[in-house]
């Protein structure tokens, strides 16, 4: 078996990512807010929200135009720094 790699992403591209973190009613806007820093063509329509099953957790899917890794990885940091997340994906 041949082993290979993972397909190179081709910056800019999208990019998906998943936020977790404990559900509040303003949860989704500060989160989205903080994305926009990163990627203000973001918006709601880019997001979708599922909530836990016993509803204390949410988990946002945004997508953004990624521009690269170093671009994810500010974005990631802002994210963890916000004190509102509890993974980042």
């Amino acid at each position: 078996m041949v082993k290979q790699d993972p397909p190179k992403l081709v910056y800019p591209c999208p990019y998906p990512i998943k936020v977790l973190g404990e559900h509040s009613e303003d949860f989704a806007s500060v989160i989205i807010s903080i994305v926009q820093l990163h990627d203000p063509l973001v918006r709601e329509e880019h997001v979708t929200v599922r909530a836990s099953g016993q509803g204390r957790y949410a988990a946002l899917t945004i997508t953004i135009t990624a521009q690269g890794p170093e671009h994810i990885q500010a974005l990631f940091e802002d994210l963890k720094a916000s004190g509102r997340v509890s993974v980042v994906l």
